[in-house]
């Protein structure tokens, strides 16, 4: 085939210029991987893994409530299941709730008693170092999987992690269900397994990296392109009947079918309840009684998730100066559900651009709460908070969001602190709070056609690292407005270049942003996304609209 020059500009944009990295980027059979065994602590993990299968111990696998965690417990368990007997296996899913995240004492403890000699723990546990040495005291022996960076005292175990320090494995951006895989790659090699128990577990690989927003680059984008395949095979009969029940299409899932429909549905059996009946769905063979059910039940759970989502966000933001908001959002909420708050914050975050956090109360009395953050891109909120880290019980998290434990007395110290921080951030930087659009090129109408649009789809799969190209439409007029939506919340038009050329466009949820300004009938430039939709069997381009910008 031969590629439209804008999409090898779009490839060289982003750094891909070499003909070999083009091909392989392009490929539908992409070769980019690494040797697992080139992961510190990888080998002897798996021997002592499959020393404990030979001596008949019962093994149970520890993982963790997001989809991520929901997939590598999978995995894991469906790959020891051809190497043991099932009723020698189990898994455990710590409470949200309950428990929070990572390894507990009550947990190893129950672990324990009920059984196990042995822990082998996926995306979490690699600074779980009181745990581990508790499940030694006990008699236990542990094998940790994890991906997330080592910020504390690393675990006294084999301990197999990208990000430990001197490990020499090339890639450090895995999921944790990357890091599960590539251990079962070695126990594959080493217990003399068909291949076939990688590939078959590669669907649930995808799920896991897209669903924790790793970057789809280098060996992420290979692993997340052969998972697509395996899911659009609908062979694991739990996740073809979701994906059914979800309303989409055995064959035709993308990405970002799995980041906005699959993951959000698996997610919300941990942000409600429980996400075990996650894994055991995942799991389930074929013709299992239970496959129905839990499906059902995750529907319910997840329009659940959507109706407390929309009640948290219009409570907290109830309380927020839209016109004149703190440069810092910190906001009190003592009904806002535990499960859903980093959601809603999100969008807080998004509808003000300010970096939020929403705190609910927790411990015994409600003495204490419990904050979760997000952040907008310049500001990085683990670096933030650590500025105030004195304020803490407990806290954690990244440059794009965190979590933290503080008394209830702290809160105005932390709240006048942040915005101190902020306000010299906002003085170095006076265009802070102006939301950035990374725009990929300008686009002529004379580059719009639907061959174009048809070979953008090569540079799927699109998300963190590799997002779809975004495209500036300059000097552009707007007609045939028409709102829709039950709130008038999305509006269509039509674009026309100066030569009269035009393309439908569509922007979703932010109609309100514009109104009126829609029919000014005066040249604009709008950023956005080209698509090629299938309509009653035609193929048709619109622009899926991000910004409209007007003089």
């Amino acid at each position: 085939m031969k590629l439209n020059p804008t999409i090898i500009q779009l490839l060289n944009n982003r750094g891909i210029t070499d003909e070999k990295d083009i091909t392989e980027f392009l490929s539908e059979k992409p070769q980019k991987t690494y040797d697992p065994s080139l992961l510190d602590d990888i080998s002897a993990g798996v021997d002592l893994i499959l020393s404990e299968i030979s001596r008949g111990t019962r093994i149970c696998v520890y993982g963790d409530y997001d989809a991520d965690g929901i997939t590598s417990t999978s995995l894991m368990l469906s790959v020891l299941g051809h190497l043991m007997p099932k009723e020698r296996l189990d898994y455990y899913i710590p409470s949200r709730f309950e428990e929070g995240y990572g390894l507990n004492m009550e947990a190893v403890k129950h672990i324990s008693e009920s059984g196990a000699g042995m822990i082998i723990t996926v995306d979490c546990g690699s600074v779980s170092s009181e745990e581990v040495e508790y499940a030694k005291k006990l008699g236990m022996e542990i094998v940790v999987t994890d991906h997330h960076n080592i910020t504390d005292k690393m675990a006294d175990c084999f301990l197999i992690n990208p990000k430990k320090p001197g490990n020499p494995y090339p890639f450090h951006e895995l999921s944790g269900c990357g890091v599960a895989f590539k251990t079962a790659q070695i126990l594959q090699q080493k217990a003399g397994l068909p291949k076939s128990v990688l590939t078959e577990v590669l669907d649930l690989v995808a799920i896991g990296t897209i669903g924790d927003i790793m970057p789809l680059v280098d060996e992420n984008r290979t692993m997340v392109k052969y998972g697509l395949k395996m899911i659009n095979t609908g062979r694991r009969p739990g996740l073809r009947k979701l994906i059914e029940g979800a309303g989409l299409k055995i064959g035709s899932i993308t990405s970002e079918n799995v980041g906005f429909v699959i993951v959000p549905h698996l997610n919300a059996s941990g942000r409600i309840e429980d996400a075990s009946q996650a894994v055991k769905l995942l799991t389930a063979d074929e013709g299992d009684s239970c496959i129905e059910e839990i499906v059902e039940d995750l529907l319910f759970k997840n329009q659940e998730r959507k109706r407390l989502q929309a009640e948290a966000y219009k409570s907290c933001t109830a309380v927020l100066d839209r016109e004149n908001p703190e440069d810092f959002l910190l906001i009190e909420s003592e009904d806002a559900h535990e499960g859903i708050a980093g959601i809603a914050c999100g969008r807080i975050k998004d509808a003000y651009y300010r970096p939020s956090a929403i705190l609910t109360p927790t411990g015994s009395r409600g003495e204490l709460l419990k904050g979760t953050g997000r952040s907008i891109e310049g500001v990085n909120l683990y670096q933030l908070l650590k500025n105030h880290e004195d304020l803490f019980e407990k806290f954690g998290g990244h440059a794009g969001a965190c979590g933290f434990t503080m008394k209830r007395e702290n809160l105005e110290t932390l709240r006048k602190g942040l915005l101190k921080d902020m306000a010299k951030l906002a003085e170095e930087n006076p265009e802070l709070f102006v939301k950035k659009y990374h725009v990929d090129m300008e686009l002529g109408f004379e580059n719009i056609n639907i061959a174009f649009a048809q070979q953008l789809e090569l540079l799927a799969p699109f998300g963190n690292g590799n997002p779809k190209p975004l495209f500036k439409l300059v000097n552009v007029t707007i007609n045939d407005v028409r709102f829709m939506g039950n709130e008038n919340q999305h509006v269509r038009f039509t674009t026309y270049d100066r030569e009269g050329r035009s393309i439908q466009c569509v922007l979703f949820s932010r109609a309100a942003d514009y109104g009126m300004m829609l029919y000014a009938k005066r040249p604009v430039d709008i950023i956005g996304h080209l698509e090629c939709q299938v309509w009653q069997g035609t193929k048709r381009l619109q622009f899926m609209v991000e910004k409209i910008k007007f003089d």
